[in-house]
């Protein structure tokens, strides 16, 4: 089951509509502001969720008494950011794939924290990535083959985890070989594919992937 999660940060609304044009997916998961783009664009989730303390009421009125929508209010003074509810209630519907749109935005701490709970997909073998118009990123824990897309210039490889250890990458302008990646260090940006298909190669840690546009 696939699962789009529309939150509350930066949404370019060309882009989210061709996404939803372009991806195939099962729900809709509207996590608090995020609603207000999609009511927009004239999407109607399956879901809401939130505090709705940033909510704009009247849009979310318009959704109240829409059985065919489950409405899920969380108490404002709460441990987890609705971001992060709204991914846990992707998990909870047993969804297999979950992308994350409105996830990067002004609110630097916020942006931080989205990336940071992909872990929790990630431990339960999850696909999860964050998406806008020019980022996508996802997490790494194990050696995977990448396709190059042409719409992604730089690839840049963060650790997620204090080290990150036996790193290799190949088909990339920069190759490396066993590698340790320490947080505080900025070796992995910018990096390019120059195959058709790259390697990377983890032995232990979590690695942050970004592919970027410019």
């Amino acid at each position: 089951m696939k699962t789009i999660i529309v939150t509350g940060g930066n949404v370019n609304r060309n882009f989210l509509e061709q996404t939803l044009l372009s991806y195939e997916y099962n729900n809709i998961i509207a996590s608090d502001k995020g609603l207000e783009i999609l009511d927009k664009c004239n999407i109607k989730p399956n879901y809401i969720i939130g505090d709705f303390d940033s909510i704009n009421r009247n849009i979310l009125n318009k959704y109240l008494n829409d059985k065919t929508i489950k409405i899920i209010e969380l108490n404002s003074e709460k441990d987890y950011t609705d971001t992060h509810m709204a991914l846990k209630l992707a998990i909870d519907i047993k969804s297999t794939k979950i992308t994350i749109i409105g996830a990067i935005g002004s609110r630097i701490d916020h942006t931080l924290a989205n990336i940071n709970i992909l872990k929790e997909a990630l431990e339960k073998n999850i696909e999860c990535n964050i998406l806008n118009e020019n980022n996508n990123i996802i997490l790494l824990n194990k050696d995977i083959t990448i396709k190059k897309e042409n719409k992604y210039k730089y690839i840049s490889l963060l650790p997620l985890t204090t080290n990150v250890v036996g790193v290799t990458l190949q088909g990339f302008k920069y190759s490396l070989t066993n590698a340790t990646l320490k947080i505080g260090e900025s070796i992995g940006v910018s990096n390019e594919q120059i195959e058709d298909k790259s390697t990377i190669k983890i032995k232990d840690g979590i690695l942050i992937l970004i592919k970027s546009k410019d």
